[in-house]
């Protein structure tokens, strides 16, 4: 009984999560130094991920995809302090309430710098940015860049996608609140966020196993006593 008890508290605190994600699996490149020649990239003001920072929780603005903007708009980031070698993912993650449809490209520092229309999109990004963080503290990466490391940057583009007849929202849909998550994956095989899932499907996988055993011995006790009473 106490055993069941246990199971029956496990199966209370699963709640059905209502949500949108997308991601992307890379893998870390090598360590290069990118110098201390301005601009770089503490002078981008990116929101930066890392193995200290592994989640941001912000608002991305959205649009209808149009000719100028057919995937959506950009919104840049860092993914730095990487392993090189490493399996990654990267996910976003919005409630399904808000339609919208999110693309995800890593890109290495030198392709984004050696890619005109790239290193466009990155440059009115950045300069949107820091004209709304103006006179404000900037919480990203504050190591040289002449030190090695290992980074890239994630472009995120996100269109709307619903209907309504609400003209207003049409012209203007509204931004969307999501979670970006980095997520480093053990021995490149096995996200690390997954780690409590795999945790709580043993713990349920055992119990399932010793509660069978138990069931299947009262079973055949009652079946041996229905017999002698027959």
């Amino acid at each position: 009984m106490h055993l069941l008890s246990i199971i029956s508290y496990i199966c209370l605190l699963v709640v059905p999560a209502i949500a949108n994600v997308e991601k992307t699996i890379f893998t870390a490149p090598h360590s290069v130094a990118f110098g201390d020649a301005r601009p770089n990239l503490i002078d981008l003001q990116l929101v930066s991920l890392s193995s200290k920072k592994l989640a941001v929780r912000t608002v991305l603005p959205v649009v209808f995809p149009v000719e100028k903007h057919p995937r959506g708009l950009s919104s840049w980031y860092l993914l730095d302090g990487l392993r090189p070698g490493q399996r990654y993912e990267v996910r976003i993650c919005w409630a399904a309430t808000q339609p919208t449809d999110f693309i995800l490209d890593p890109f290495e520092v030198t392709t984004v710098f050696d890619t005109p229309a790239l290193l466009q999109d990155l440059t009115t990004y950045a300069e949107e940015r820091q004209s709304l963080l103006a006179g404000e503290d900037f919480d990203g990466i504050s190591e040289p860049t002449a030190v090695k490391r290992s980074a890239l940057f994630l472009r995120i583009q996100s269109a709307a996608n619903f209907y309504t007849t609400n003209k207003e929202l049409m012209q203007n849909p509204p931004p969307v609140n999501v979670d970006i998550i980095l997520d480093p994956y053990l021995l490149n095989v096995f996200p690390q966020s997954l780690l409590p899932t795999a945790a709580y499907i043993l713990v349920l996988a055992i119990a399932s196993w010793f509660l069978s055993g138990y069931a299947w011995s009262k079973v055949q006790v009652f079946v041996q006593d229905k017999q002698h009473s027959d």
